[in-house]
């Protein structure tokens, strides 16, 4: 909160009171819980580590609607929870009519949020926990509990500090570059924090469109592209072991998967849309990206290309990018585990005598890890038909609600109908904007880790 001090005072936004009384509330409590010598034993069990991740973000949600409050920029604090909510889980909806009249302090703050919740605030807790004398795996896991479970390093300690000095080191490469290719300072930095987030918040209402410039919708569709990529791939690929990187299944069909959608959807806009050549394809690759990542940048209000088109980019809603990124959604490799044992029970069908394993980047995946995918699946799309179901008796029509929920679970910002592309979620009415909130928590933290605090045998001592 802090740092956003330097561009209220440059800007004279006069919100520099309110973002200083924030830290300091925010400091305050935090220095009593860090004096506090709670009875723990040293390390963290499972159980714990989960219940943990939980209550950490809700208190960083909680804490983070305060620079919202105490700089009046909104009197509602439903309106500040949703908004920090959707910052810290990433996902990009606004309740803002007006972004670009909010001050500029607490704009930077509110890309804060999503730069600080892109790579998880856990992560960057693990780096910090041995100085507590207190394990952080389970934080991890936590944090993390995608299907794969590759490790940069076996340190947990270490793999955190290294996934935040990629993350940090390519925020800081991406401000370059927007700043050379036209961005002022200022724009650069908001809009490097949310594409590494992969969270879409912008300095300005029309998003990205507000910068026309092939110099800058080209970098960030770069980099949305590799913050959507497993981070240790991306480690690989910085230490030049671009072989190693080749050889992870769900990198190679995110490659092939973007390249095909961008030849489908360029071709069909220049074609049949009538769109110069290389607008067609810029606009498909940063739109598709977007969705893909779940960044939810905008540069054009594609539900009005064609509607296969706005269907198809509902269904990326459901996709994600690679597990151990930034972005949200099912992600990828579920999808690519589930669809390749699809194909092998075909083959079992054949061959009934047959043992057929299953292999993901050349190794077995074990049984317990394919049932903990098709239970994710079958969770995720229950919550979305019963959370559909729920926001439309609370009133919005089945376009909307199904748009709203769909991209509050995937963590994408836009969805469809008075939710989509150049809309946002100020007309919503309270109960709706906290169930959507809930929603955002359980998408970010991928379902288990907050749907596991409402199984009962959670709470026994056994």
């Amino acid at each position: 909160m802090l740092l956003c001090l330097p561009f209220s005072f440059y800007y004279g936004g006069g919100d520099h009171v309110g973002l200083i009384y924030a830290a300091m509330i925010t400091i305050a409590v935090g220095s009593l819980s860090w004096f506090y010598k709670f009875n723990t034993r040293a390390r963290v069990s499972k159980r714990e580590g989960y219940l943990i991740v939980a209550i950490g973000w809700l208190a960083m949600v909680t804490f983070g609607t305060l620079p919202y409050v105490l700089t009046g920029v909104t009197d509602h604090y439903t309106d500040a929870f949703f908004e920090t909510m959707s910052g810290m889980t990433t996902t990009g909806a606004t309740i803002f009519n007006d972004i670009e009249a909010l001050p500029k302090g607490l704009l930077f703050w509110r890309s804060m949020t999503q730069w600080i919740g892109g790579m998880g605030i856990i992560v960057l807790t693990v780096a910090i926990f041995p100085l507590l004398g207190i394990g952080g795996i389970e934080l991890f896991v936590a944090e993390a509990p995608g299907p794969t479970s590759d490790k940069i390093h076996p340190r947990i300690r270490e793999t955190a500090k290294r996934l935040w000095l990629i993350y940090v080191g390519l925020t800081a490469v991406l401000c370059v570059i927007l700043f050379f290719g036209g961005m002022n300072f200022y724009d650069a930095i908001n809009h490097a924090l949310t594409t590494m987030a992969t969270g879409g918040f912008s300095t300005k209402n029309a998003s990205i469109a507000a910068f026309p410039s092939p110099f800058i919708q080209y970098p960030i569709i770069i980099f949305m592209f590799l913050a959507g990529m497993n981070y240790t791939v991306t480690y690989f690929l910085l230490n030049r072991k671009f072989s190693r990187a080749w050889k992870f299944d769900e990198f190679r069909a995110y490659v092939y998967l973007f390249l095909l959608l961008v030849l489908i959807v360029g071709s069909y806009l220049w074609l049949s849309l009538d769109f110069e050549p290389e607008k067609a394809f810029r606009d498909s690759a940063f739109t598709l990206i977007s969705l893909i990542t779940t960044t939810g940048y905008v540069t054009a209000d594609y539900t009005q290309w064609a509607p296969w088109l706005t269907l198809l980019f509902f269904c990326l809603m459901f996709l994600g990018a690679n597990a151990g990124s930034t972005s949200g959604g099912i992600k990828l490799v579920r999808h690519y585990v589930f669809a390749k044992n699809i194909h092998l029970e075909f083959k079992r069908l054949l061959h009934p005598r047959a043992i057929i394993p299953l292999k993901l980047n050349g190794s077995v995946v074990p049984g317990k890890i394919l049932i903990n995918i098709l239970v994710f699946l079958l969770i995720y799309l229950g919550i979305f038909v019963i959370g559909s179901i729920i926001v439309m008796i609370m009133g919005l029509d089945i376009l909307t609600a199904i748009g709203a929920v769909a991209t509050s679970l995937g963590n994408v910002g836009p969805g469809i109908g008075s939710v989509g592309p150049v809309d946002n979620f100020a007309h919503l009415s309270d109960p709706i904007k906290w169930f959507l909130s809930f929603i955002m928590i359980l998408g970010r933290l991928e379902l288990f880790t907050i749907l596991i605090l409402f199984m009962p045998f959670f709470w026994q001592n056994k």
